[in-house]
């Protein structure tokens, strides 16, 4: 199929995607090899503003990004996708620094490809860490026990206990959470529950000490959100999940937790991809040591 551009890029309009562009923004995802996931798209533009530029050649998306705002102090961008007929045209770059502006010099984090880290580097963005992707059938070892889906206390743990979340968990969740990503993050908690097939807490005599969501990704189910006091915990709460579905895992994981990634391999799950944690006229924040894994790779 020929396809036409207007030169220059600047006559191409960019508009705000609403939740009626959400068949459009999955099959986007589908034309570039990702995964549909439209409950995903749905929560990424009710918590963030989605941009898009019309295909003139169809009823559909040339191009798409979503920034989600976490206040003055940054906003999160991903889902910068080309079409495929429309690729290395700078469209991507034309529709990047128009989402640039638009952050009005708030920092701005992402996670970049290698294909698209170029890009990014090219308009100032700076790496300051790196995501391992997982995934695969998991398959407990002994020291994962079975965490289960209420109330599983696992294997060597002390008084530490894996539940489903309650709407009273809430509040002890934020707080968790803005600690561990370091920016306040309500927006997207409270979505959580209507987004999640499974959202877990782990407590330790009523102190709640990390939560963690499995979420629909095509044929997979994904773990994140990932926050937890340790790695103890961390693991606790991936079993519990992957307890609770029988659908393959994947899984992001910041690679400095080492200890994680060598047991999550252990128990079945293989690397399948790495990204690059970029920032732009920012800096990294949170506690990453209790930060195991985003909720997905366009929030942060």
């Amino acid at each position: 199929m020929s396809s036409s551009l207007p030169r220059p890029l600047t006559d191409l309009p960019i508009r705000r995607l609403t939740r009626d562009d959400l068949v459009p923004c999955a099959d986007l995802s589908e034309d570039r090899g990702w995964p549909r996931d439209e409950e995903r798209w749905a929560l990424l533009l009710a918590a963030g503003t989605g941009y898009g530029i019309d295909d003139p050649d169809s009823k559909g998306l040339m191009a798409s990004c979503v920034m989600v705002s976490y206040g003055p102090e940054l906003a999160a961008v991903g889902m910068l996708l080309v079409a495929g007929r429309h690729a290395r045209r700078g469209v991507g770059r034309y529709l990047m620094q128009r989402v640039i502006e638009a952050a009005g010099g708030t920092p701005l984090s992402l996670y970049a490809t290698s294909s698209g880290r170029p890009l990014y580097e090219d308009l100032g963005f700076v790496p300051v860490g790196r995501t391992v992707r997982l995934s695969g059938t998991f398959r407990p070892t002994t020291e994962s026990g079975s965490a289960g889906s209420g109330g599983a206390q696992p294997p060597g743990s002390t008084g530490l206990v894996v539940r489903p979340a309650s709407a009273g968990d809430l509040r002890a969740m934020v707080q968790l959470d803005s600690g561990a990503f370091g920016l306040d993050r309500t927006h997207l908690l409270t979505r959580l529950p209507a987004f999640a097939d499974h959202l877990r807490v782990a407590e330790v005599n009523g102190e709640l000490i990390g939560y963690a969501a499995l979420s629909p990704s095509a044929d997979n189910h994904a773990v994140g959100p990932l926050a937890a006091r340790d790695t103890a915990t961390a693991k606790a709460l991936v079993t519990s999940l992957a307890a609770a579905t029988d659908r393959p895992l994947r899984v992001d994981i910041d690679a400095r937790h080492d200890e994680l990634l060598d047991w999550v391999g252990a128990c079945g799950l293989r690397p399948h991809s790495e990204t690059t944690e970029m920032v732009l006229g920012g800096r990294r924040h949170g506690d990453r040591a209790r930060y195991f894994g985003p909720l997905s790779l366009a929030t942060g």
